[in-house]
């Protein structure tokens, strides 16, 4: 029995399908399920780093399954009820240093 359990999030993972008028690209947003993310709010230093380097307020950082091949990055996500965006690096961690069963980390900011 697991002592620490994540919740499923739905990830719109993006592909670009074309180009407009101007060059600018356009995105389909395909939903897919994400299951054993743990959610936990991000700390300060998250916060006033996210601000600093991207412009953007961190409100969660996402935990992410060991596994997990889909790219989080610039992504809308959505759990507890709203909706959120990716930003920045995934932070990765060397996976057999790692006990439990996570080793990515993205931030997410509140979108929409």
């Amino acid at each position: 029995m697991a002592l620490i359990k994540g919740i499923p999030v739905t990830l719109y993972e993006r592909a670009q399908t074309g180009t407009d008028d101007f060059g600018a690209p356009l995105y389909t947003e395909t939903a897919v399920t994400v299951e054993n993310v743990l959610v936990c709010p991000a700390g300060t230093e998250a916060v006033t780093d996210s601000l600093r380097l991207h412009g953007k307020r961190a409100e969660y950082e996402l935990c992410l399954p060991k596994g997990d091949a889909h790219r989080w990055e610039g992504c809308t996500v959505e759990f507890f009820g709203r909706r959120w965006r990716a930003f920045g690096c995934v932070t990765e961690y060397i996976e057999t240093n790692l006990p439990l069963g996570w080793n990515r980390k993205v931030k997410v900011e509140r979108y929409g």
